[in-house]
């Protein structure tokens, strides 16, 4: 296909794998992208800061404009962008070390940085003027989370008129709305904003700024990164206090559940493993349950189930109700490891609970990707009792593995896990629905009846193991999201 004929789409993120990561969010940054670019019709870029985490990789990058200026209140700032070549992609790095050059993303262990409002509105300002200075005009420029939302406010308020990006067709997609980069009244002067736009149908959220807010309203489309979640946003009980936004919007919100790289999550490859194996040669899963097994100081020869959990440990993936379960759970006869790091409390009751039942229960306080991938293959369940979970991957990785998924039906999670009905042999895992202690250990005792029962156990892996949530289906409906974002036929309105 022409490259001038292509549907040009430029995503603005906050972070993106493996360049700097805090999360979800850079996995999907990372992945996404990546898989858009293999469609002939499609040419893709990306735009984000130049975190230090990026500065320290020693990445072949290759400046590419020096100098340029944003119009910021007071003064003119300056940035100069970095090209680093990704696949079948490229991603503009915004470089100002002022603002960016730090040793974290967007807080230390302390909390925030004070100035984030500033960082996140100079690099939403910036990515637009970073266009512009490459005569990269997009079909589609495609924003995600509140860190990059401020630029359509830019376009909407600032810009309007613009005929650079009359013709830009603006997506914003909500990876977490509990995250939605709060700051006082008196910020948006000092990002180069009206006053004026401090009003509930604008960007005022009780008696603050809302930079979520200008993703939701200014957007010609909406995406989130589960069917279920966009629904849930709609409720009072899910829509952190944006869903009368939301529910107005809902003609333009879709569901698009993420997916993962099976490439790089494949237990018939993944050198992080003792031993690989497959849906036609399982063999090697128990290679991998006795040395996880043995990381956590558990007999290798126990016919006691492992159940895994790798997670941050926080209220939303459901470590309260956790915590609170862990006498009934660990009445029964399984292992319990859990990998993370996250809420200090968490954490504390957790480090507790271990010294309580130091025979059952495994845990480390960290960040291991190499014992995350042993958790995940050599578990018999995954357990994963969140209060809500736009999407999840874990749950997906563990299918991936052949490991049989425990879930609290909400979010992704209930769109990836289908409960196991032994008079079909179909489904891969156990949902519980409410939050509550029992409704946990009741589906986590479901779970174990069929623990190495026959033919029940050999269907569940296998199941999980056929389960397919790659990217390519994923990339596909984007595709098609943004095909018909192209057809709609109404004016911009900026």
């Amino acid at each position: 296909m022409n490259p001038e004929t292509r549907i040009r789409v430029v995503f603005l993120t906050p972070e993106m794998a493996p360049l700097a990561k805090t999360g979800g969010l850079a996995d999907v940054t990372g992945a996404l992208p990546r898989y858009l670019a293999r469609k002939p019709q499609l040419g893709v870029a990306a735009i984000m800061p130049f975190h230090r985490e990026v500065r320290k990789k020693n990445l072949p990058l290759k400046p590419v404009l020096g100098q340029l200026t944003v119009d910021w209140p007071g003064q003119e700032k300056t940035f100069s962008v970095q090209e680093f070549q990704s696949e079948g992609f490229k991603v503009y790095l915004i470089d100002n070390p002022s603002l960016f050059d730090r040793d974290y993303l967007y807080s230390t262990p302390e909390g925030d940085y004070p100035d984030n409002g500033e960082r996140f509105a100079f690099f939403s300002l910036a990515a637009l003027e970073t266009l512009r200075a490459l005569s990269l005009q997009p079909d589609i420029i495609h924003a995600h989370d509140w860190q990059s939302a401020l630029a359509f406010a830019y376009l909407r308020h600032r810009m309007s008129g613009d005929v650079f990006f009359k013709n830009s067709r603006l997506l914003f997609t909500i990876h977490n709305l509990a995250y939605q980069g709060l700051f006082p009244a008196d910020l948006l002067g000092r990002v180069g904003l009206p006053d004026h736009l401090f009003n509930s149908e604008d960007l005022e959220f009780y008696g603050r700024v809302n930079y979520l807010k200008a993703g939701l309203l200014y957007s010609d489309a909406i995406s989130t990164v589960s069917p279920t979640y966009s629904r849930e946003i709609q409720t009072a009980e899910f829509g952190c206090g944006l869903d009368g936004v939301l529910r107005k919007r809902s003609e333009r919100l879709f569901g698009i559940l993420n997916g993962i790289d099976y490439l790089e999550w494949n237990p018939e490859t993944d050198p992080a493993l003792p031993a690989h194996y497959s849906k036609n040669n399982p063999a090697g899963k128990s290679v991998c349950r006795m040395e996880l097994l043995r990381n956590f100081n558990f007999p290798v020869d126990s016919a006691r189930p492992v159940v895994g959990m790798v997670s941050r440990l926080a209220g939303q993936k459901g470590f309260d109700l956790l915590v609170r379960s862990l006498d009934d759970l660990l009445k029964k006869e399984l292992y319990l490891v859990i990998l993370g790091t996250g809420e200090i409390e968490i954490q504390n009751l957790l480090i507790e609970a271990q010294k309580k039942y130091p025979d059952r229960l495994g845990l480390k306080i960290a960040f291991d990707d190499r014992l995350a991938r042993l958790i995940y293959a050599g578990s018999d369940f995954f357990l994963i009792p969140s209060r809500y979970e736009p999407c999840g991957l874990t749950q997906m990785y563990s299918l991936r593995y052949g490991t049989v998924p425990v879930v609290r039906s909400t979010g992704g999670l209930k769109d990836t896990v289908l409960e196991f009905n032994p008079a079909t042999l179909q489904g891969n895992g156990f949902l519980f629905q409410e939050y509550q202690t029992a409704s946990l250990v009741e589906a986590v005792s479901r779970a174990l009846t069929f623990y190495r029962q026959e033919p029940f156990w050999s269907r569940l892996v296998e199941n999980g193991l056929k389960s397919n949530f790659s990217w390519e289906k994923s990339a596909e409906d984007y595709f098609n999201l943004y095909r018909q974002m192209l057809s709609w036929r109404e004016t911009r309105s900026f």
